[in-house]
């Protein structure tokens, strides 16, 4: 992408952080102002003081006591302004940027964003955020404010003595060229930072869920390592961040102290030769100059700290970018004649077919079993018919309508599916049942009753909580709470995908058995499990291999046709 693009994909990503927060924007603002008025007014009334004591003011002693009075008010209005409504400009800016983000990632598709890092997400509503509140947000108040009272200074002395303000400047040029160059090595050293860390998280997700696995390989050593490596690397990272960010900060403090010292000797010389300056005026070159090295030491912290934040957030940006579902037309969550499939054919990759011309018809009503050998792509089929992906040949009709013309969302209130790892979030089993939406009573009771939970609630109750990824149920139970979930929705297609899968064989049956009951249902089901009990009850079976339908039939025509299925069959009884 070029540089206008990135831009156009950052903004508004940074205008989410100030819609609706003008108000509190505009009032620290005003804090800021008065603050900036409150120090120039005193150090211009530290220049009348001094020049009252030897004589040259203008102003009497009574004056400058008011004056000084209304310094401090302005100093003290700003306090209140900015503790009222400073923490309510920034809490709501990065809650509306969290949000804005949270917002965004959920407009992936299903498929989309399981195939992309999850850790992209996790850094950057994690680490990536506290970045930019502490580089970004939390520093926009004060550099408009070293703003305001470097303009205010800037004028002051302008107005007494211009020959020393073109000096002030021409030993200011140096560090703001230095913020320049630092601000770019800093935004890609943060850059750096920050893949290193989302790679560390990744990394760590995958060592804390397959810990069990970890640990029957004793695997440890080289988890241990691998885990080092990557720590290694965020070091190295941060070292190199914090080095840039210091060697900025020190080259910024040097040049300022420079800047005091040569403006203060050109005063002290301009002064001995005879020029006109008072001795407060010289004074008052060495405190106004405090409020121009002010921007020059927090200008090139901010605009390293503000590049920093913006490679951040174009790097979310364009992850957000990719991989959103196109719109489609919106349908009925009705199935009335069924789903075609014809000619369909799909590869991951070129010459790495995954389905070769499958055909199929699934009547509305009907319960249709897929079965097959492993890598025979039963999942990439059932997955297609849940729109993970349009670059298929072929058709898939619902209804006659093709599947690529049809919105996403729209498909989801006409389809739901049930797969082998079901996610249980750490909440009651109400909440997992309902997804933390509201319905009618009798609804989740009809769904609990259905999907075979009533046992498991009259023994736990529904506000029962279930643990972290359902650590407090089994399998089986899992299982029954994701048929409940899908019953709960309504949805007249019901996709099955190898569900039973890490079930005992009891268990396995109960599931299916609630499946195969629900009439009223098209169900399509993926399984591993050839139980004849099961299977009999099918309205038809399709046997895939090698990705393409090699025999369909009910059971008893497959078993008797005594070729691939039945092959498969008999292997699973021994």
């Amino acid at each position: 992408m070029n540089r206008k693009e990135i831009r156009d994909l950052r903004r508004p990503f940074i205008s989410e952080m100030f819609r609706g927060n003008k108000a509190n924007l505009t009032m620290t603002l005003i804090s800021t102002f008065c603050t900036a008025a409150g120090e120039l007014i005193i150090s211009w009334l530290i220049k009348e003081i001094i020049d009252l004591m030897s004589g040259t003011s203008a102003f009497t002693f009574r004056t400058l006591m008011i004056l000084a009075l209304f310094g401090i008010s302005t100093h003290v209005l700003a306090a209140a302004l900015e503790y009222i409504y400073l923490s309510r400009f920034r809490s709501k800016a990065m809650k509306q940027y969290r949000g804005y983000v949270f917002g965004r990632l959920l407009e992936k598709g299903i498929q989309a964003f399981s195939g992309e890092n999850s850790a992209l997400y996790l850094s950057a509503l994690s680490n990536d955020v506290n970045i930019i509140e502490r580089d970004f947000i939390n520093p926009f108040q004060n550099t408009i404010g070293v703003g305001l009272t470097f303009i205010g200074a800037l004028s002051l002395m302008l107005w007494y003595s211009p020959l020393l303000t073109l000096v002030s400047i021409g030993f200011s040029l140096l560090p703001i060229a230095a913020a320049v160059i630092f601000g770019n090595k800093a935004a890609e050293a943060e850059k750096h930072a920050s893949d290193q860390k989302e790679r560390y998280t990744g990394i760590l997700k995958d060592i804390l869920t397959g810990f069990a696995v970890i640990k029957s390989s004793k695997a440890e050593v080289n988890i241990a390592r691998m885990h080092e490596e990557s720590n290694e690397a965020i070091a190295a990272a941060t070292k190199r961040r914090t080095a840039i960010g210091s060697l900025s900060t020190y080259t910024s403090g040097i040049a300022g102290g420079l800047l005091q010292f040569g403006v203060f000797f050109v005063a002290a010389a301009l002064a001995l030769s005879g020029n006109d300056i008072t001795g407060g005026t010289a004074i008052v070159f060495v405190q106004l100059l405090n409020y121009i090295l002010g921007p020059i030491n927090a200008f090139p912290a901010f605009y390293a700290g503000m590049r920093s934040s913006f490679s951040l957030i174009d790097k979310l940006a364009e992850a957000l970018n990719r991989n959103i579902p196109d719109e489609g037309d919106l349908i009925e969550p009705v199935l009335k004649d069924g789903i075609s499939i014809r000619d369909l054919c799909f590869a991951y990759e070129k010459d790495n077919t995954v389905l070769n011309d499958v055909d199929m018809e699934l009547k509305a009503g009907g319960c249709y079993a897929l079965v097959g050998g492993s890598g025979s792509g039963k999942s990439t089929l059932l997955n297609l018919l849940m729109a993970s992906s349009r670059d298929y040949s072929g058709e898939i009709l619902y209804d006659g309508k093709e599947l690529k013309t049809i919105s996403p969302g729209s498909l989801y209130d006409l389809v739901s599916i049930i797969q082998q790892n079901v996610f249980v979030f750490n909440s009651t089993i109400r909440d997992n049942i309902t997804m933390f939406s509201d319905f009618p009573e009798e609804e989740i009771d009809r769904a609990v009753r259905m999907s075979g939970l009533s046992t498991l609630l009259s023994e736990k109750g529904d506000d029962y909580l279930c643990g972290e990824n359902g650590s407090g149920l089994s399998g089986g139970e899992r299982q029954r709470i994701s048929i409940a979930r899908a019953l709960l929705r309504k949805t007249p297609v019901l996709f099955v995908d190898e569900a039973t899968a890490s079930l005992d064989a009891e268990t396995s049956f109960e599931v299916l058995d609630a499946i195969l009951d629900l009439d009223g249902y098209t169900r399509v089901i993926v399984t591993h499990d050839l139980d004849e009990n099961i299977l009999k009850r099918c309205t038809k079976l399709f046997t895939l291999r090698n990705g393409a339908v090699s025999e369909q039939g009910t059971f008893d025509d497959l078993l008797g046709k005594k070729g691939y299925f039945y092959s498969l069959f008999t292997v699973s009884q021994q």
